[in-house]
């Protein structure tokens, strides 16, 4: 076994939680049960690592079998990774029988055209999902598999997830040979990006809805009793007002937890607006500007400014949109010239 794959193993086995890698070990499915059965797995890990190092090279492990290990880890701990969430778009409105086969084979042929030095290992999961490792080399140097790039790939679907490396010259060829292998004719990134996948899944597989309930809470309880001397229609303008946004926050977000969404990106096109007697602009160009949303949990943040007081009820679509900007991505158009153009095909 290379020296290198001996290395990478054992530094992933180490990136495993010990009471997990047995666990781990068995999802892999590259020791026998017989081997795993003289692993002492309640010595420290570095211990550990070497004695699977050992088991692999009686196996004659490659680099390919490492990366199913690998694969494994990141499959588990997906959000230690940042996702990105690209859609595909096809010519028309056809519908292919999908075959796993051709989709690698054409995958691999794509981009091994463009770049000879390549790691490329596929591994697949039971809902639909091909998770994709790309270790990236160069003409004159072999793949680094220390920073390759994830996709993750629903077939019948349009939606490619991508956690990239930090290589971002190599992406365009990425999604080259994305939209090849998977028939489709054009692919855009959609400007949500997460560390949960399972968030971004949601969004846009229609999983989660912002308003799915029919019906809405009973009215908000009063708290302490009020001193005589208040003024009662202060108090019941306030607790009217507690409910008005409570009801608003309802139909707009629901009652249920948010995906975790960390990242989202609008480009705003709108007319400049002035009085023609001050002569500000002499023509009619659009005002563009870029937004951008971060938060470690960007719809529960926004969820939480009406009630904080923050912002007035209702937000404005232009916030409370983002989920649905994302499942319809090539057909938005925002009333009064505002859109995102990062949601709308050319």
């Amino acid at each position: 076994m290379d020296e290198t794959v001996a290395e990478y193993i054992r530094r992933t086995v180490l990136k495993i939680p010990r009471d997990e890698i047995k666990t781990m070990l068995q999802k892999w499915g590259f020791l026998s049960e017989a081997q795993l059965q003289t692993l002492n797995f309640h010595q420290i890990k570095d211990n550990i690592s070497q004695e699977v190092v050992q088991l692999c090279e009686e196996n004659c492990a490659d680099i390919k079998q490492a990366a199913v290990l690998d694969i494994i880890y990141n499959h588990i701990y997906q959000n230690k990774r940042m996702w990105s969430v690209y859609q595909m778009k096809k010519s028309g409105e056809e519908l292919e029988y999908f075959d796993i086969t051709d989709f690698k084979k054409k995958f691999k042929g794509r981009l091994r055209s463009a770049l000879k030095n390549v790691t490329i290992t596929f591994k697949e999961y039971e809902d639909n999902a091909i998770w994709i490792r790309v270790a990236w080399g160069t003409p004159y140097k072999k793949p680094n598999q220390y920073k390759p790039s994830y996709v993750v790939y629903h077939s019948q679907t349009p939606y490619v997830f991508i956690s990239a490396s930090v290589l971002k010259s190599n992406l365009p060829l990425l999604c080259q040979a994305l939209i090849v292998a998977s028939n489709y004719h054009d692919i855009r990134e959609m400007e949500l990006r997460s560390h949960s996948l399972n968030s971004l899944k949601d969004i846009v597989f229609k999983r989660y809805s912002q308003n799915f309930q029919t019906y809405y809470p009973k009215p908000l309880q009063g708290g302490n009793v009020e001193p005589e001397s208040a003024d009662i229609r202060i108090v019941q303008e306030n607790r009217s007002e507690k409910e008005r946004i409570h009801r608003l926050n309802w139909e707009v977000f629901g009652g249920g937890p948010q995906p975790k969404l960390e990242f989202a990106q609008y480009k705003l096109e709108t007319m400049f607006k002035s009085d023609p007697k001050m002569g500000v602009l002499d023509k009619k160009e659009p005002f563009r500007c870029l937004v951008k949303f971060s938060s470690p949990h960007l719809l529960e943040s926004l969820k939480s400014l009406a009630p904080a007081g923050m912002a007035d009820a209702p937000l404005s679509p232009l916030l409370t949109c983002i989920p649905h900007k994302a499942r319809n991505y090539f057909k938005i158009r925002e009333k009064k010239g505002l859109f995102p153009e990062s949601f709308v095909s050319p």
